[in-house]
């Protein structure tokens, strides 16, 4: 199958999960407590009022800010984008390795060690490991200091564990926290708990995979070769263990808006996680529709992207996953 011809049928899934994603969200607005749209009209011709308005980009006004409801999500979403993009970086730093080495060296003690953290790892809700790491990290083992959210950065207390600091500003109202020391200090907790809950999966995944990749004939033939061990386990092996790991990756980091609800309502997180049940609990309708709609076209866009990487890493793959 060409590239072109996969393209298109990845958008023509896109616009028919687009549509999907739509209807649910109006139910939902209908549904809600407060709503005055309900029993206003034949709900066909409710529902294309409603995709014009999507269409115009007029997701209505927050009852509480009193401003446009996209406009207010997309003012949260860059510290959840930033929350995400951070664990997503720490479980690949940790996650590659510990796999790949737990593989090639299944018998060694550190290696069965690591399996055995992995699998207790699996079973830990995110919300308790946030909650542990404050308990350790924040107020607990390098505390010293009653301010647990800026002892650490005197070099004594314990590490920020509330909100995001002083983020530095970019451009266009944007801030990072990736840009100072104290940004990364206040970063650091909810991005290892985010962390936390997909690492170990990824871990078994990998080594699961290469120990199939490893008993191949192919990387029998390349040790027959005389090909160094860092050449075929950094090329070959990983280069084929990859694919699960990727589709693997593109669900986790649609679940991961799922798991920011947690970690930002422990860590007080100023990100969408936390506006939306914030909104849930004023009953603000338009931020939570908004909310719903925005998280399901960037795990759509992240699943459009994740099949793009597997087709590049596997030509035979096509839309939606098989094999020609």
């Amino acid at each position: 199958m060409s590239m072109t011809r996969f393209l298109f049928k990845r958008l023509l899934q896109a616009v028919g999960v687009l549509l999907a994603i739509s209807l649910i969200a109006f139910v939902l607005r209908d549904a809600l407590p407060g709503s005055d749209a309900a029993g206003s009209g034949a709900i066909w011709r409710r529902y294309l009022q409603f995709l014009g308005e999507l269409l115009r980009l007029d997701f209505g006004t927050s009852s509480f800010f009193h401003r446009p409801a996209l406009e207010v999500v997309l003012g949260y979403l860059p510290a959840t984008l930033e929350l995400v993009l951070a664990g997503s970086l720490l479980t690949a730093l940790l996650a590659v390795p510990l796999g790949i080495y737990s593989a090639i060296t299944p018998h060694a003690a550190v290696a069965r060690l690591i399996l055995r953290l992995a699998a207790l790892g699996v079973s830990l809700p995110v919300f308790l490991t946030a909650i542990l790491s404050i308990q350790v990290f924040s107020l607990g083992l390098f505390s010293s200091s009653a301010d647990a959210t800026t002892g650490w950065l005197h070099g004594l207390g314990g590490m920020p564990a509330y909100g995001r600091g002083n983020p530095t500003p970019l451009w266009g109202g944007w801030a990072t926290n990736f840009a100072s020391w104290q940004g990364l200090a206040y970063l650091t907790l909810p991005a290892l708990s985010l962390a936390a809950g997909m690492l170990p999966l990824f871990v078994r995944l990998i080594h699961t995979e290469m120990r199939r990749v490893l008993a191949s004939d192919y990387i029998r033939f390349a040790r027959a070769r005389g090909l160094s061990p860092l050449r075929i386990y950094a090329w070959h092996a990983l280069k084929n263990a990859l694919l699960p790991v990727v589709t693997l990756g593109g669900i986790q980091l649609g679940s991961l808006m799922a798991y920011t609800l947690l970690v930002e309502s422990v860590f007080q997180w100023p990100g969408v996680g936390l506006m939306f049940l914030d909104a849930v609990e004023r009953g603000d309708r338009p931020l939570i529709v908004t909310y719903l709609l925005v998280a399901g076209v960037l795990f759509l866009l992240i699943n459009t992207l994740v099949d793009l990487c597997c087709r590049l890493l596997d030509p035979r793959v096509v839309a939606p996953g098989g094999l020609q």
